[in-house]
C-alpha cells in the first residue's frame, strides 16, 4: 500500500495535495500538521475526512488520538513519544487503525504483543521534511529489520517511510516491508496526480 503523508513545507495547500493523491490513486492519507493547533488540526482533518469518504480512502491522524476521535478519522499514526498504542486503542476502539513507528527491533518488539495494525520503520533516508533524531536505516537497516521480524515471527504489516524516492520501491518491496509511506517526493513533484500514479504502479497491488 502507499500512504501519503501530507507535506506542510511544499507550499501547496493540504487540500490540494489529498486531492491530487487521491486523483493518483493512493487511498491511505495520513494527515501530519507537526505545527498546528489541535484546533487547526481538527478543522483540516474535517475537511480530509470529505475527500476520502468520497474516494472510500482511509484517513489517518499523525499524532493526535482526540482528532483522531472527534474527527472520526479511520485511525491514528503514533511517534514513540505520543500516547501509548494500548491507550490509543481503549480509547479509539477494535475498528480504528492504529500504526505505530519504529527504528530499531527492540522498539519492534516492545509493541508486537500490542492490538495495532501497522509498524512504520524508517527514517529510510534522509528527508527535509521532518527532523530526525532516529539514526538512518538506509536498504540495509530496513532489511535487516524485516528478517529480525520474520525470523521472530512478528507478522505485524511493516511500512517503510522517510525520504523514500520511486526508484526505491522495488527494492524496498524486495527487501520485505508491506508497504511505502511518501510525503516529499510527490509533494515537491510538478504533477503529484502523475507522481502518485507512478508509485502506486509500483505497488504489488496498486493501491
Amino acid at each position: 500500500m502507499l500512504q501519503y503523508i501530507t507535506n506542510t513545507q511544499c507550499g501547496k495547500p493540504i487540500i490540494d495535495q489529498v486531492k491530487a493523491v487521491l486523483e493518483g490513486g493512493c487511498r491511505w492519507i495520513q494527515l501530519r500538521m507537526k505545527d498546528a493547533s489541535q484546533e487547526e488540526l481538527l478543522e483540516m482533518a474535517k475537511k480530509v475526512k470529505e475527500l476520502t469518504d468520497e474516494k472510500e480512502a482511509f484517513l489517518i491522524i499523525n499524532d493526535s488520538v482526540d482528532v483522531c476521535r472527534d474527527a472520526n478519522a479511520t485511525g491514528v499514526h503514533l511517534g514513540q513519544k505520543d500516547m501509548l498504542p494500548s491507550k490509543a486503542r481503549i480509547e479509539l476502539g477494535p475498528l480504528a487503525v492504529i500504526g505505530v513507528t519504529a527504528n530499531t527491533f527492540e522498539q519492534i518488539s516492545a509493541v508486537r504483543s500490542l492490538d495495532i495494525d501497522y509498524i512504520g520503520i524508517g527514517p529510510f533516508a534522509d528527508t527535509r521534511t521532518k527532523d530526525n533524531l532516529a539514526p538512518i536505516l538506509g536498504l540495509e537497516g530496513i532489511s535487516n529489520l524485516c528478517n529480525e521480524m520474520k525470523a521472530a515471527e512478528i507478522n505485524i504489516a511493516h511500512v517503510a517511510v522517510g525520504g523514500i524516492k520511486l526508484e526505491d520501491v522495488k527494492p524496498l518491496l524486495e527487501a520485505g516491508v508491506d508497504g511505502i509511506a511518501v510525503s516529499g517526493a510527490i509533494a515537491y513533484s510538478d504533477d503529484m496526480v502523475e507522481a502518485t500514479r507512478k508509485f502506486c504502479q509500483l505497488l504489488p497491488t496498486g493501491d
